[in-house]
């Protein structure tokens, strides 16, 4: 399975390219499985996290950014919308891709906490790279959590019925097959112990 063009795409898409990008920034609490929330005061997540948070990057320079509500989201690899869901910051896409493992399994990618565009529905098809939405404006204020990009990667078996996607059913070990989306992502990043300063 080959890497996607994600961050390469994402420093396109987003100029990111003229301030020199350098790696995505990620604390323990972003990172896949991790038990522990990355925002406000800290504490323990209600379940292991189901992907991976971007919030973060640093520029050759080595100054540090955050992204925010006007950040575009390319999509990983060519597929199909398969699913459109609330979440608790705005809607999370499914994506189907045209990949499958040794089982028979299906690829999905799963963008969450995004304000999808206009005309982005149930079926509609998008190329590698192309984007699909913009990370959504945070609407809990006293949560503390900064708007961010979720990205979840998945195999579900091809006879899964599309209607049953939720986040419930993303947390179904005996259906669903999560992975670190890092696995996937090409691109450099660090993993920080203290909060960076912007």
């Amino acid at each position: 399975m080959r890497k996607s063009r994600f961050t390469e795409f994402f420093v396109k898409h987003n100029d990111l390219d003229n301030s020199g990008f350098e790696e995505w920034v990620f604390y323990p609490g972003m990172l896949f499985h991790s038990q522990y929330k990355w925002w406000g005061n800290g504490g323990t997540r209600q379940r292991p996290h189901e992907g991976l948070d971007f919030c973060f990057y640093r520029e050759m320079a080595g100054q540090n950014h955050r992204l925010n509500e006007k950040t575009k989201i390319p999509v990983m690899y060519a597929g199909e919308i398969v699913g459109i869901h609330d979440d608790f910051m705005g809607k999370s896409l499914f994506v189907s891709h045209g990949f499958y493992d040794e089982q028979g399994n299906k690829l999905h990618t799963i963008y969450g906490h995004t304000s999808p565009y206009r005309g982005v529905a149930v079926g509609k098809v998008f190329r590698e790279g192309e984007t699909l939405a913009v990370i959504a404006a945070s609407r809990k204020k006293n949560t503390q959590i900064p708007s961010h990009l979720h990205v979840s990667v998945a195999w579900l078996p091809k006879s899964f019925p599309y209607n049953r996607l939720s986040w419930e059913t993303m947390g179904d070990r005996g259906v669903v097959t999560l992975c670190d989306p890092l696995e996937f992502i090409d691109g450099k990043y660090k993993v920080e112990q203290e909060r960076i300063a912007l």
